[in-house]
């Protein structure tokens, strides 16, 4: 198995299913409503607010991939549109997984020699970087929506 394949399956178990933590985003978000999508627990961030952000980076990189300039900006990473019904949660949902696909399937196709290569401008760093980081990134985020999850059972 080549580098880019491993990442690629890598980021896959970690939407889909298989990975080393045995948590996935999928299965994590089967069952959830979009009330509780989108009920606050405190002043913690709401279940959908953290799906939209982990999604914004991947999109943000995807169209790096495809050959885009980059535009991301962290300020933007929580703006998600309102969520009203559960038509608006499957489609904010469906989009993050279709992404998430492409995304791994794009970095099946980069050329191993493009990983080291610097993403952008320099103070993004690699490619490589950039596709690690986005597996910690959203591993982190799936850790605080299986507590949210959680926590909202018992509210």
């Amino acid at each position: 198995m080549t580098i880019m394949k491993q990442l690629a399956k890598n980021f896959r178990d970690l939407y889909f299913g298989g990975n080393w933590t045995a948590v996935n985003v999928k299965d994590t978000l089967a069952g959830v409503s979009w009330e509780q999508a989108t009920r606050k627990v405190d002043d913690l961030n709401t279940i959908a607010a953290l799906v939209f952000h982990s999604g914004y980076y991947v999109t943000a990189v995807l169209k790096v991939f495809k050959g885009e300039p980059l535009k991301a900006s962290d300020k933007f990473a929580f703006d998600l549109e309102p969520i009203t019904s559960e038509e608006d949660w499957q489609k904010l949902v469906s989009r993050v997984f279709a992404e998430a696909e492409e995304f791994a399937s794009q970095i099946e196709q980069l050329d191993e020699r493009v990983l080291f290569e610097t993403f952008q401008q320099e103070k993004y760093g690699n490619y490589f970087r950039n596709i690690v980081g986005i597996i910690e990134h959203t591993h982190y985020h799936l850790g605080q929506i299986v507590l949210l999850k959680k926590m909202l059972k018992g509210l």
